[in-house]
This record gives C-alpha cells, sequence and structure tokens, in this order.
C-alpha cells in the first residue's frame, strides 16, 4: 500500500467549482463625442509630426540643442497630456491654446508654420464640424425619444 501521509485538501480556485464567481458584466464604454474624438485623431497626430519638426529645428541649429529638443518634447507631452483631457470643456480650451502656441512659435521659426498652419486649420475645421455633427446628434436623439414616449405615434409606419 501507500505510506505517503494523505494530502490537505486544496481549496478550490475562485474561477472554478462550487464556489465559482459568476463572470463579470463587461464595462460599459462612455460614448465619446465626435467632437472629442476628431480632437484627439489631430492630436495625435500633431504630437508625431511635432516631435519630428524638433528634429528638425535642432537639425537646421535654429536653436541650441537643448532648447529645440527640450521644447519639443515638452510640447509633445502637453499635446499628449491634453488628449484625455477633451472629456472636459477645458481640454479644448487647452488645444486651442497649443495651437495658437505653435502657430506663434512660426514667427520665430519659420519652418514651424509648415506644422502649424496646416493642423491648425484641421483642428478648427474639426472643433466646428465635430461641435455641429454633437448638436445634430443631440436634437436626433431627442427628437426619435419624443417620439418614442407618444403614445398617439405609431412605433413603426404601416404601408
Amino acid at each position: 500500500m501507500n505510506d505517503q501521509p494523505a494530502r490537505p485538501a486544496q481549496p478550490a480556485s475562485p474561477g472554478r467549482g462550487r464556489n465559482a464567481r459568476p463572470p463579470r458584466a463587461p464595462r460599459v464604454r462612455r460614448q465619446r463625442s465626435v467632437q472629442e474624438s476628431l480632437g484627439s485623431i489631430v492630436l495625435g497626430f500633431e504630437l508625431i509630426i511635432v516631435g519630428l519638426a524638433a528634429l528638425v529645428v535642432f537639425g537646421l541649429h535654429k536653436l541650441p540643442p537643448l532648447v529645440a529638443l527640450g521644447g519639443g518634447a515638452v510640447l509633445c507631452v502637453l499635446l499628449l497630456a491634453v488628449i484625455p483631457l477633451l472629456r472636459y470643456r477645458a481640454g479644448f480650451v487647452i488645444g486651442w491654446v497649443l495651437q495658437a502656441f505653435i502657430f506663434v512659435v512660426g514667427f520665430f521659426i519659420p519652418e514651424v508654420f509648415f506644422v502649424s498652419v496646416p493642423f491648425g486649420a484641421m483642428w478648427a475645421f474639426c472643433m466646428i464640424r465635430g461641435a455641429r455633427i454633437d448638436r445634430d446628434n443631440r436634437a436626433l436623439a431627442a427628437a426619435q425619444a419624443a417620439v418614442a414616449d407618444d403614445p398617439d405615434i405609431p412605433s413603426s409606419p404601416t404601408h
């Protein structure tokens, strides 16, 4: 026979057996506005281009290396930090301030205009158009909710 002592019973793992927990419901994600989505796309791409522009400024010896690379790095970090802030109104304001700052830098380093003008125009277009689309979406949702709550209006047309 077997002379080894019996092993003590191991507790069941939380995922198996009688003591299994029910699976968690999937987390519901927050609905992002069109303006927020477009703004994050523009800032994400601008972040890459600003980093490359800092390398150009460094390579052209327009500024001392610490200023060119350090300033570009700080600007990239600021652009990156604004992306999650776009869920708040302050994020859009900070985004506009950064766009204006990048444009003003172009007066001191003209090559920066190759970044500031197109991205500033994209930012303005996305903010204006995104706000309009969000406003239209809210009006449509309100109209649909009013129709759904009105018992006199049939929910589906009968032809």
